[in-house]
């Protein structure tokens, strides 16, 4: 057998478990041996439940007693009464019922999960439950769990991948000879055996370490070739002018952080060159990206050249349009916004504008990208939110010009530097790490549900004194099936309740353009106390007047955008304040205590990512597609170790078509993180 060859060719496989397999994208032999497993449990240290003790806990059972009821729409739960001989244990299941067909047989099971104090009562939680008849026979063997195919059951995958053991011992190298010498890895076909048949936890260990080397190393390949292309481009060369420049700073009617005329020079400088700039300015919430965007813009409208700024949401593109105005406008550099919103003889006189190089820099959403915007001569491109725009997106944006214009992409999104190697390792980075210097610090509270009372008080206070506040809720309409608050009911709640004296405004993403825009007009006017909304105000809503923002449900959002949406105050001279409103009276997780205690995104960024995972960082569609199985986005030193080897290839002058596998994994990292 080879590893091309189909996945029914395997015996066991009939049609119907191939069909099975080829809707989880399993086609070939060789997708299934690189099916590698999830995770893996240690069945070596098995325990009675005469000695349980709260936390992460295995132990083998049998079932006394199971039953399943639902609880409300949409939910079941199973409840079982488990023993061993020593003595017994409850434990219990959401949405798993066939856990009770399962545990019926009478059959001894291993069962692993967490023994925790929940609903009044000790019970272990959602945990695993494996035939002990069917676990490995040697101590200290561990068992691999693999992601869920419908339809197929979990003994029949470990029997086919044993039938293939050959096979995988004699999977073809794909890395350079000298690197996996020199890195001291495991050969290709061992680490894929001991994935699968991992034994003891240092050859498991050795087969990590390999298989994330190589999945890393490709990245930063990839990236290393992206940056070689993008030195061969032919760009703008758009020369300083130093009284330009000083004229624009000079009008301010604020200082320039440090990071901002640092960022600032590293853009004017990458103006100059004949090969188009290409980076990357993240700055943290309130540093000042749109300011130094401006000065760039100032300078390319001066040197002959118009600037197209897309924005992922309108409100966005409205907030970069009107300040952007106030800062070029009295330069005679003209601002134009290209919107949704945005019809008939309007459209037709901006689109007229921009063609003939009446509008120097064009502010828009996704209607940038259509076919019917030409622009006259376009020299410098921003994407803001960069993640949040796909790459076909980006590249139609950038293919208005004739020769590829300087990418300035922008991010509220604090990145960790690890990250920032791998996924955006093709862009020379700007940070903006300081806050403008009359910013105060943000006050950060967590509260609990019992003390709603007092923290409504406090909101009222601030009110009374003529500020404004947010509260945010994450669901727009209720839901039977979800305890979460919504601002659909808790707008109407409030308007008959704590705040029935104060003007309370509706926002969320389901309300047409012009209603949003309304809304937040009214708000940025201080024609309304309390705005009710969803995530919609998470970038870009900029009213200095609003110092509180409540978030419902905080448990529920992530660690970054918890401190996108406590960038919405603390925009203005007052003291700001943000109340993380947990949805229960249990203790509050380390995330949220995090944010309690930080307001330096930079270091929330690696907390993040340690806690969560990248894909809340680089946005989860994209992270999905890189498809590492192995490789940790945090790990710094394999990343290192990674890039370094990627440098020493390419410096070797080895062909890199030589190794199919690894040239297909690399072209295919090529286009996926790629901004141009």
């Amino acid at each position: 057998m080879n590893p091309g060859a189909s996945i029914d060719s395997i015996k066991g496989v009939g049609d119907v478990t191939a069909e099975q397999f080829r809707k989880a994208g399993i086609r070939t032999v060789y997708d299934l041996i690189l099916t590698l497993p999830r995770d893996y449990e240690d069945f070596s240290n098995v325990g009675r439940i005469a000695d349980i003790q709260p936390g992460s806990v295995t132990i083998k059972a049998r079932c006394e007693s199971v039953s399943t009821r639902p609880v409300r729409r949409g939910m079941r739960i199973t409840t079982a009464t488990l023993s061993d001989g020593t003595g017994k244990i409850n434990a219990v299941w959401f949405n798993q019922p066939y856990r009770e067909k399962q545990l019926k047989t009478g059959e001894e099971f291993v069962f692993t999960g967490v023994f925790e104090f929940s609903y009044n009562r000790y019970q272990l939680t959602n945990p695993s439950a494996e035939k002990a008849a069917e676990l490995p026979k040697e101590q200290h063997q561990l068992m691999p769990i693999y992601r869920m195919v419908q339809g197929l059951k979990v003994p029949l995958l470990r029997k086919l991948l044993t039938e293939l053991k050959p096979l995988m011992a004699m999977l073809p190298e794909t890395l350079p000879g000298f690197i996996v010498q020199k890195e001291k890895l495991m050969a290709r076909g061992d680490a894929v055996l001991a994935m699968h048949f991992p034994g003891e936890k240092d050859r498991l260990e050795k087969a990590r370490e390999r298989w994330a080397f190589e999945e890393l190393f490709s990245l930063m390949l990839a990236s290393q070739l992206n940056r070689q292309e993008m030195s061969r481009l032919e760009g703008y060369s758009l020369q300083f002018d130093q009284k330009i420049v000083r004229d624009f700073v000079q009008h301010l009617p604020f200082e320039l952080t440090n990071a901002q005329r640092i960022a600032a020079w590293d853009i004017l400088q990458d103006f100059q060159k004949p090969t188009p700039m290409n980076r990357l300015l993240q700055g943290d919430v309130g540093s000042g990206k749109t300011v130094v965007a401006g000065l760039a813009a100032r300078q390319a409208a001066h040197a002959g050249y118009q600037s197209a700024i897309m924005a992922p949401t309108e409100i966005l593109a409205i907030q970069h349009a009107e300040t952007l105005n106030n800062l070029l406008s009295p330069f005679g550099v003209r601002v134009g916004l290209l919107t949704g919103s945005v019809k008939g003889a309007a459209r037709k006189a901006l689109y007229d504008a921009i063609e003939s190089g009446e509008v120097d820099v064009v502010v828009g959403t996704h209607a940038l990208i259509q076919e019917t915007v030409h622009f006259a001569k376009l020299g410098f491109v921003v994407i803001d939110e960069q993640h949040r725009f796909g790459v076909a997106q980006r590249q139609a944006l950038l293919s208005k010009s004739e020769k590829m214009p300087h990418l300035l992409a922008m991010t509220a999104t604090p990145i960790p530097r690890s990250l920032a190697l791998t996924v955006y390792g093709e862009l020379d980075i700007s940070i903006l790490n300081e806050r403008p210097k009359n910013r105060k610090e943000i006050m950060t509270k967590i509260w609990s549900p019992n003390s709603r009372p007092q923290l409504y008080a406090l909101i009222d206070q601030q009110i009374k004194e003529g500020r404004q506040a947010y509260v945010i809720c994450n669901l727009i309409d209720d839901n039977p099936d979800n305890e979460r608050k919504s601002v659909e009911a808790e707008y109407k709640r409030l308007n008959v309740g704590e705040f029935k004296h104060r003007r309370i405004g509706l926002l969320h993403g389901k309300l047409k353009p012009a209603e949003k825009e309304a809304v937040m007009r009214q708000f940025a006017a201080g024609d309304i106390d309390i705005l009710i909304s969803t995530t919609v105000v998470e970038v870009g809503v900029d009213v200095p007047n609003a110092t509180v923002i409540l978030i419902e449900d905080a448990d529920r959002f992530g660690l970054s955008q918890l401190h996108q949406l406590r960038g919405r105050v603390g925009r203005g001279a007052h003291q700001s304040y943000c109340y993380l409103m947990v949805s229960s009276s249990k203790a509050p997780s380390q995330r949220l205590k995090e944010v309690e205690k930080s307001n330096d995104g930079f270091y929330l960024a690696e907390v993040d990512l340690s806690l969560r995972g990248p894909g809340e960082i680089y946005g989860r569609a994209q992270h999905g597609e890189l498809n590492l199985q192995v490789a940790n986005l945090a790990d710094a030193k394999m990343i290192q170790r990674a890039q370094r080897s990627a440098s020493q290839f390419l410096e070797s002058g080895e062909d890199l078509l030589q190794y199919k596998q690894l040239a297909k994994d690399v072209e295919r990292y090529q286009r996926l993180t790629t901004l141009n």
